[in-house]
């Protein structure tokens, strides 16, 4: 089986900022995608959130990170991700073209728009209905069309969308968008904008292609159609999950839980981007989020890769777990140490707070403990008051 250090599952903004942070921190790196690097930013016409960058399309932007990660030898493979599992202490990583041990691994596969479920919404998939406005928008020059939605994305792309559509309704359930100030009055200010407050879509109709919208306002129950050649759904995210559904920690929608560090309840995976469970979805917070979860994913790495080399490799070790943030026990660490050298032996010294994961893997309840392991198993665990306690394992 291929092993490697870092195994980042997706290519957006999140994963090529792990893949670059990951490759300057020396590890080695191999980043999976399926399709065009940058993710869902390539469905965006403009970004001007950026820092640094005033304005750019999203492929544009996409771009510019690629060929950052690209600067560092980030190793690029085009596979199907189908799951990620941990065998034992091994974290494998299951694709269409073979399964990859990783050190550790960073999902970072995004999120991708939610359906609205209406009736003729299935059906009208590629014939007026979508889901990207980059993608689809011009199809429908001249014609008059509808987004659904009242977020920053189905503000912004309402107005990408009148340069090809005479007019553009923006049909929300509420009486205001939720969508950012600056991006409401910009779209407002728009004389091809319409929006449709109160009001949501019952059915899609059309012979092949979309004709005509159902509305309803949920105000007064008014029902009317409204004849449009398209409808672009913009009603929220789900995470893509797949890969690691059931093994770690997530909320009922999905969303991964992580700490701070980007861990998920899985020792040595981290998530980063917008399959996270947070507030922000934009391309500044996943790209962030990708720094974090390389430099944590680094530091884990280096920490299994030096524990295994002095605990579970050796033939014979005696190691003594104690507390750097105990000055008794530090006390303790040092006695040991040269109580140990007088009588020709060694002992591993192991911080067991900052190594709490090799700690509780090796079955240790509390500090500080004497540890005996051979070939990679341990033999014996016994408590420590004084130096002395050490004496039986070096007679």
């Amino acid at each position: 089986m291929e092993k490697r250090e870092l195994v980042i599952v997706g290519a957006g903004p999140a994963g090529l900022a792990a893949a670059i942070y990951g490759r300057r921190a020396g590890l080695d790196v191999l980043l999976l995608e399926k399709g065009v690097a940058g993710g869902q930013i390539n469905t965006t016409e403009e970004i001007e959130n950026w820092p640094g960058v005033e304005h750019a399309s999203g492929p544009e932007l996409s771009q510019m990170f690629r060929k950052h990660a690209e600067k560092f030898n980030t190793e690029f493979r085009d596979v199907d991700v189908s799951k990620v599992e941990v065998r034992g202490d091994t974290k494998v990583v299951v694709t269409n073209k073979g399964e990859i041990e990783a050190e550790a691994v960073i999902i970072a596969t995004g999120a991708y728009f939610r359906r609205l479920g209406c009736e003729g919404e299935a059906e009208h998939i590629g014939q007026g209905v979508s889901y990207c406005a980059v993608c689809d928008g011009a199809f429908f020059e001249g014609e008059e069309i509808a987004v659904v939605g009242g977020g920053n994305t189905a503000v912004e792309e309402g107005v990408y969308l009148t340069n090809f559509a005479s007019k553009v309704y923006i049909i929300h359930r509420r009486d205001e968008f939720r969508a950012d100030r600056a991006a409401i009055e910009h779209a407002l200010s728009n004389p091809k904008i319409v929006p449709v407050w109160n009001t949501v879509v019952e059915k899609i109709e059309g012979d092949g292609l979309v004709e005509n919208l159902v509305i309803k306002n949920i105000k007064t129950g008014e029902v009317s159609n409204l004849p449009v050649a398209g409808v672009f759904m913009f009603v929220g995210q789900l995470p893509h999950d797949e890969c690691v559904r059931g093994l770690v920690d997530a909320t009922k929608g999905g969303w991964i839980k992580t700490d701070d560090n980007m861990e998920t309840s899985v020792e040595g995976i981290f998530a980063a981007g917008d399959v996270r469970d947070k507030g922000l979805r934009q391309v500044v917070t996943a790209a962030s989020d990708g720094a974090i979860a390389a430099m944590s994913a680094s530091a884990y790495i280096n920490e299994q890769v030096h524990l295994r080399s002095v605990l579970l490799e050796p033939e014979h070790v005696v190691a003594l777990f104690y507390s750097s943030i105990v000055q008794e026990q530090v006390k303790l660490s040092d006695e040991v140490d040269s109580l140990a050298k007088k009588k020709g032996g060694k002992v591993a010294l192991i911080d067991g707070y900052r190594n709490k994961r090799m700690a509780d893997k090796l079955g240790i309840e509390s500090l500080p403990a004497l540890v005996e392991i051979r070939s990679g198993k341990v033999t014996g665990i016994s408590p420590v008051k004084v130096a002395d306690d050490i004496a039986p394992f070096f007679k």
